[in-house]
């Protein structure tokens, strides 16, 4: 991939979902800032609606289309894209970013579980099967970003249902990326943004000011978009806490639990405590 991103070029068109707030609002803020022609979607039709007007700041109300959608339904999806082709054509970048983070257990309540794996796996899958044919036919160069959880890699005890959600995600795009590769003449690539802590509405949790140890949205999307010109698949972002060598720590010692055949989830197992910060520490 070129240092240009030629994707990301100016009157070029990008469709960003849960874009009302935190890392979607971010990146639609940084596509217009490139002169993009910015479609927004998120089932918050206020925010939504505020969120497009500080667009339509930036690059123009005829540039900017704002779409309440609620991407857990493939028809709603399928209107989105209706609309984006029928206002400015062809897309170039998908973001899939919509996601909700309500918590869970394993014996929680079965509408929540059905809730999380609706948003946060099925619209990234009916966003992609949506949208990802007419990106591929156009032979044009495009990007579709899928945003992905370090919870759906280490799987830390706690979410059972976002951290299967977000794994799920992770599989997906892995398995979009190979297609999209071996596709001939397919100008399209696919990328897992794997965010840090940031400091969101998802993640605030009543919180007003930013914890000391969290990103903002905007340096996670400065972070994203220097990692996609490098092109990146896997975008591992850091936080003020949690350094890239710490993830692959944290990573390594996850696989390693099938590798040595120790319990799952052994980094929180008691009798693991010892070893897992050893391992960290590289004793």
């Amino acid at each position: 991939m070129t240092a240009s991103l030629p994707a990301l070029a100016p009157d070029h068109v990008a469709v960003v979902t849960g874009a009302a707030s935190g890392i979607g609002f971010a990146a639609a803020r940084a596509f217009a800032g490139r002169g993009m022609k910015v479609v927004i979607a998120d089932r918050d039709a206020e925010a939504l609606k505020a969120a497009g007007q500080i667009l339509e700041t930036l690059v123009g109300a005829e540039n900017v289309l704002a779409v309440p959608t609620d991407v857990a339904r493939r028809e709603a999806i399928q209107a989105l894209h209706e609309q984006v082709v029928a206002r400015f054509g062809a897309v170039h970048v998908l973001m899939n970013n919509a996601g909700i983070q309500p918590g869970s257990t394993i014996f929680g309540p079965s509408e929540s579980w059905e809730q999380i794996l609706a948003v946060n796996l099925g619209g990234i899958v009916h966003g992609t099967q949506v949208f990802a044919p007419a990106m591929i036919a156009s032979g044009e160069p495009g990007l579709i970003i899928n945003t992905g959880s370090k919870q759906g890699i280490t799987t830390p005890p706690g979410d059972p249902a976002y951290n299967v959600s977000k794994a799920a995600v992770k599989a997906f795009t892995e398995a979009l990326q190979h297609e999209l590769r071996e596709t001939e003449g397919c100008a399209v690539t696919a990328h897992l943004l794997i965010p840090g802590f940031v400091f969101t509405p998802l993640t605030a949790k009543g919180r007003i000011e930013k914890p000391a140890g969290a990103w903002t949205p905007e340096q996670t999307v400065d972070f994203m978009l220097e990692r996609l010109t490098a092109g990146d698949f896997y975008i591992l972002c850091p936080d003020n806490d949690a350094t890239r060598a710490l993830d692959e720590k944290r990573m390594a010692w996850a696989m390693g639990d099938i590798i040595e055949n120790r319990p799952p989830l052994s980094r929180w197992h008691p009798g693991f405590a010892e070893a897992f910060k050893a391992h960290v520490e590289g004793r």
